[in-house]
């Protein structure tokens, strides 16, 4: 990890610390969550869908989904 420095208006540097010190986290980590949520491409969490045609019909349907019409 690196360091780098950040210019924050003293109003939102001091919300942040509030946030941080709520949730009992570092105020670092809270920027680099929020830069990888607003930036950075985000980790996959849970399964990845397979399908990258549109999908007719509902989860109970599931087999039938790539039958011909």
């Amino acid at each position: 990890m690196m360091k780098t420095q950040v210019y924050l208006p003293q109003a939102e540097l001091e919300e942040l610390h509030r946030i941080a010190k709520r949730k009992k986290r570092a105020v670092a980590d809270l920027i680099r969550e929020a830069i990888r949520a607003a930036w950075l491409r985000a980790e996959p969490k849970g399964p990845v869908a397979l399908c990258s045609g549109q999908l007719r019909g509902t989860s109970s349907e599931h087999d039938g989904a790539f039958d011909e019409p």
